[in-house]
């Protein structure tokens, strides 16, 4: 069985992010989607609603599952036999960066890295721009889930 993990913050998950997700669940027999714990930071939505919502984005596609990770993702993949991370790119950025993120990963536990560009229509998403939109009154709703729509505006009205 080909098994992959497409890590991430996802907050909020865009389509952009389904995107990626979407065209690499075609080439594996199980994608796991990952939501990285940060402590440290304070998301707009909490691990769990990022799950729930990327859940709901994900729905149609039977071959992925939603799971969180703190600490490595290497260490995460180890543990749960994942040989291959996916990322997606934007522009070439995001390589330079995930490139030594890949090469690292690589390093430490021989887990291969797939980079999957996204489609032309998503790739100027990112999860800072949509809630600085959101956050000011813009329309997202072409940009991101309908669930994830939803959440936004009813953060928007509850002034968080």
């Amino acid at each position: 069985m080909r098994r992959a993990v497409c890590p991430g913050s996802f907050d909020p998950v865009t389509n952009g992010h389904v995107d990626v997700i979407t065209r690499a669940a075609a080439l594996y027999d199980e994608l796991v989607v990952a939501v990285l714990v940060n402590p440290g930071k304070a998301g707009l939505f909490t691990v769990e609603e990022r799950m729930e919502l990327l859940r709901d984005a994900l729905s149609g596609l039977p071959s992925v599952t939603v799971d969180s990770f703190q600490g490595l993702l290497v260490d995460y993949c180890r543990t749960n036999g994942i040989p291959v991370i996916v990322k997606g790119l934007r522009a070439v950025s995001d390589f330079e960066y995930e490139l030594q993120m890949a090469q690292m990963n690589r390093e430490l536990a021989g887990i291969e890295t797939l980079f999957v560009p996204t489609a032309p229509q998503v790739g100027h998403l990112s999860s800072s721009l949509v809630k600085q939109i959101a956050t000011f009154g813009g329309d997202v709703s072409s940009l991101v889930p309908e669930a994830v729509h939803e959440r936004l505006l009813a953060h928007r009205e509850q002034g968080t």
